[in-house]
């Protein structure tokens, strides 16, 4: 599992990216990069790891903004030089429990 740590430095660093996909997910869902960096900086964790992703290892993070937004933030692991970040979304509650656990399908 990732350290939430070396994540939190890398974007206090300002060593990452959004992917295109992540851009596109950011403006259609009305997600700001303030809010992004204010989550993984702030509440973060992680809930769930890829190590064996098939674009590299990566995680799911969740955090709370300080209005109380839930977002989903999947991310490489801290080991690239630039942290990608995959996609952002808000946990949809028909799919999570608490936005921390995947309901069964």
């Amino acid at each position: 599992m990732p350290s939430l740590d070396e994540i939190r430095g890398k974007i206090l660093r300002r060593q990452y990216e959004f992917s295109k996909h992540a851009v596109d997910q950011s403006i259609i869902r009305d997600i700001s990069v303030s809010e992004v960096e204010e989550i993984i900086t702030a509440s973060a964790e992680v809930i769930e790891d890829y190590p064996e992703d098939k674009y590299g290892p990566s995680c799911l993070i969740l955090g709370f903004t300080k209005t109380g937004r839930a977002l989903h933030v999947h991310c490489s692991y801290p080991s690239r030089p630039l942290l990608k970040i995959i996609t952002v979304y808000e946990p949809d509650p028909d799919l999570w429990v608490d936005c921390r656990i995947r309901k069964a399908e």
